[in-house]
């Protein structure tokens, strides 16, 4: 198993329209085949400057390439991620032994 956790700021403002379609049109990962619990987190603590997290889980990191390559994600980082995303910090784990 992989758990996949990406935290982020965007350029929107907290509340705007943009940032709700933005986290709208993230919902769409889900759909991925793979894809295993996948959340949309929101920070409450102020230790970091991120505000949102995705998180989701892969049986295996056959999964997760699949992942990264499937056309939903790709269009997803290329039309969004990109120009919205200000700050982001990617960690990918698998449970130890």
């Amino acid at each position: 198993m992989t758990c996949h956790t990406v935290a982020f700021r965007l350029v929107h403002p907290s509340g705007s329209t943009e940032e709700r379609d933005f986290l709208t049109a993230g919902r769409e990962l889900a759909t991925i085949p793979g894809v295993e619990r996948f959340e949309q987190l929101v920070q409450t603590s102020t230790k970091n400057n991120f505000a949102f997290g995705f998180s989701m889980e892969f049986a295996d990191a056959a999964a997760n390439e699949a992942y990264n390559q499937h056309p939903v994600h790709t269009a997803f980082a290329q039309k969004r991620w990109v120009s919205e995303v200000a700050d982001f910090l990617e960690l990918d784990y698998e449970p130890l032994a």
